[in-house]
């Protein structure tokens, strides 16, 4: 096909001859021993033969000797110094660079700075290190928006099927508590009237965790209030202690009893009964629940940290990367939907905050919450 010039003149391009196709396709080490023994033998042949007639005759075969010593000498130099410190090593460079990247190696992808010349050689080198770092930083940044796209269309799934599970919800909550108000109507027992009251508590609980799950496919604002989280951590636990297995579980609430931060109660304590629930499944019928707070520092903001630790079997190490997944669950009753985590890792990002999952050394889950106590953010909007 032909090919234009500058200025737009088409130029007919000549197809190599099969002698020039077969040196062409040779690599660049022999086609270079091939050019440079051809040039010093012409240039060897040309100068004896020029000084030959001039030459005493006891000379020419001094003459001739000299002459192929000098030609191995210059061969040599350029095959052991020269073509491999400026040619083959730098071809050999990029190389293993493009081998590297085509193997997704991404340590041994970009050509060592120091070992680059300043000849065209070294610019070509430059030149593929600066594509293939942007090359990087793009699949990077892609990466990064489908990450948030898709915990994005996580939410939004888990958000229909949250205001489908809460429309079902409503009907039976509101008939369970009208139930509850009119037997209270109807008695004067001290202990069934206290009975009832916790009941209608839970109740009035269930349905407002039943009204946040319609946050999750509707953005509307919540109340933002200081949060005493000792405190909801016990309501939390009080929550959970309807359980029979609680009975005989020992927990302990050691968060400080300054630890304030600032949010939506209802949505944080639906978050902490999350935790304390699958920290009861975990472990065994007298094990241990604690919930520690600390003080943290993070981009000259401060935080709250949050973790809830059990002494049972620890999370499956093929279930802890996808832990916040959802539909993700390790118990194989029929408690575990795989659904808890993944609310309280939507409510947590609405509130700015951090939530981690990890393996205690000494046995046991260990779940971080990290609540930032400066300035509050609307909650509803993902983070």
């Amino acid at each position: 096909m032909p090919q234009s010039n500058s200025i737009g003149v088409p130029v007919p391009v000549r197809t190599p001859g099969s002698v020039a196709k077969l040196f062409g396709d040779l690599k660049v080490r022999p086609k270079l021993m091939v050019l440079h023994n051809l040039f010093f033998t012409i240039l060897a042949v040309g100068v004896y033969f020029a000084l030959y007639p001039y030459l005493p005759e006891q000379a020419k075969t001094n003459f001739f000797i000299v002459l192929g010593g000098i030609y191995i000498l210059a061969v040599l130099a350029l095959e052991t110094t020269i073509m491999p410190l400026y040619v083959y090593r730098p071809l050999r460079l990029m190389l293993n660079a493009d081998q590297a990247t085509q193997h997704g190696n991404r340590e041994q992808e970009i050509i060592d700075e120091q070992l680059i010349l300043g000849d065209e050689i070294g610019q070509i080198m430059r030149s593929r290190n600066a594509t293939i770092l942007d090359l990087r930083k793009r699949e990077d940044e892609l990466e990064e928006a489908l990450r948030r796209l898709e915990a994005q269309d996580r939410l939004v799934s888990l958000g229909l099927l949250s205001a489908s599970v809460a429309h079902e919800l409503n009907t039976p909550l509101t008939v369970l508590q009208g139930s509850i108000e009119k037997l209270t109507e109807t008695t004067r027992d001290p202990a069934t009237l206290e009975r009832l009251a916790r009941m209608l508590r839970v109740t009035q609980r269930i349905r407002k965790i039943s009204e946040s799950l319609v946050d999750f496919s509707r953005v509307r604002k919540q109340h933002l209030e200081p949060v005493p989280l000792r405190n909801l951590i016990d309501d939390a636990w009080s929550l959970v202690a309807i359980d029979e297995k609680a009975a005989g579980a020992h927990f302990e609430n050691l968060v400080g009893a300054g630890d304030v931060v600032t949010g939506n109660s209802d949505r944080l304590i639906q978050v902490f009964v999350n935790l304390l629930r699958n920290a009861l499944y975990a472990i065994r019928p007298s094990g241990k629940i604690a919930v520690n707070s600390r003080h943290l520092s993070r981009n000259a903001q401060s935080w709250i940290s949050v973790t809830v630790e059990d002494d049972g079997p620890g999370i499956p190490s093929d279930v802890l990367p996808d832990i916040f997944e959802a539909f993700v669950s390790s118990r194989l009753d029929a408690n575990g939907t795989g659904l808890g985590l993944t609310v309280a890792e939507g409510i947590v990002h609405q509130h700015g905050g951090t939530i981690a999952a990890s393996n205690r050394v000494e046995g046991g889950a260990c779940l971080e919450v990290a609540l930032p106590v400066s300035e509050p953010r609307r909650v509803g909007s993902h983070a």
